[in-house]
């Protein structure tokens, strides 16, 4: 049988430029491309802010889901990747409030950059569904 492949869209004009989609679902299996913490215009959310710039990229995150039909409890890992990682627990208080019941396998990584200097946080996400 044949599992179907589904892409959503972040509406980037990057997208097929790049090869990418926000999000992917084959079979059970969604997979979500890190996430930064672009507002609906377009700027970065939470200018500085490690906190207000997770809980966006977590709701951009959740609509992806959302638009293959599943849901933030159907989440399996999260990568949390932060440009100063000692501001992890900042981050983290935003990951807790999401998952405290899900407990998603999660890792935090520093890196030294993103695409944008605005952006202190990407998340990543896969999720299952049963």
């Amino acid at each position: 049988m044949e599992r179907m492949r589904q892409t959503v869209s972040s509406g980037s004009a990057l997208e097929p430029r790049i090869g990418f989609s926000r999000a992917i679902r084959k079979g059970a299996h969604v997979a979500v491309a890190g996430t930064a913490p672009i507002g609906d215009d377009g700027k970065t959310v939470g200018q500085g802010d490690v906190y207000t710039q997770t809980v966006r990229c977590l709701d951009i995150a959740a609509a992806a889901l959302e638009a293959v039909g599943a849901s933030l409890e159907d989440v399996v890992r999260t990568r949390v990747m932060l440009t100063d990682v000692s501001r992890w627990r900042e981050a983290a208080q935003a990951h807790g409030e999401r998952f405290a019941s899900v407990r998603p396998a999660c890792t935090f990584v520093g890196v030294a950059c993103f695409i944008d200097p605005d952006w202190l946080v990407e998340v990543e996400l896969d999720a299952i569904l049963d």
